[in-house]
């Protein structure tokens, strides 16, 4: 009888034994879970951060592509109004090309005006100027301003017959209308 005794204390033992085991991979479980936790939240804040930084990225993208088109706007505009500017200017000269051509004689002083006069035009050219078609050309409201009339044959659409003043486009917009006259 001692045997089985000395087997239930020994099993008994045993059972003490396995249960402080348990009891200390449960302890050890506590902090690892804990651990655990810490990470997983550790890397939602991390792709959080990450989204936002990613948000962040693109506004700014977003602003800097603003920024250089409005940038870009503003110096047309600035452009625009120095070329408007000038216009009289050009004017002058056309009206001075139209008197001398009158006359006949090219002096020293005409062809002088006459390659002042095609330099300002290249210039203005090359920022992005262009006339207005004019005469022959189908009447258009947003380039021509119709000052006067006259009757044309019948089935005529609304031609402009001549021009009055010069209009021109800057850079695709209208800058000045021409004044012309329209016939039909």
């Amino acid at each position: 009888m001692s045997d089985e005794i000395h087997d239930e204390q020994s099993a008994a033992e045993q059972v003490v034994a396995d249960a402080e085991e348990i009891i200390s991979e449960a302890e050890l479980a506590e902090p690892v879970e804990e651990d655990l936790d810490e990470l997983s939240q550790a890397l939602a804040e991390r792709d959080e951060f990450r989204q936002l930084a990613q948000r962040l990225q693109a506004d700014f993208e977003n602003f800097r592509k603003r920024s250089a088109a409005q940038a870009e706007q503003s110096a047309d505009r600035r452009v625009a109004a120095v070329v408007e500017q000038l216009l009289p200017v050009v004017d002058t000269f056309d009206l001075a090309a139209s008197h001398l051509s009158i006359e006949g004689e090219v002096s020293a002083e005409a062809a002088a005006l006459t390659s002042a006069r095609s330099i300002l035009i290249d210039t203005l050219n090359k920022l992005g100027l262009e006339p207005v078609p004019g005469a022959g050309e189908p009447f258009n409201p947003e380039v021509h301003e119709a000052v006067m009339h006259v009757e044309a044959d019948e089935g005529e659409g609304p031609v402009v017959d001549e021009v009055l003043r010069a209009g021109y486009i800057f850079r695709g917009a209208t800058l000045r209308a021409a004044m012309v006259r329209v016939r039909g």
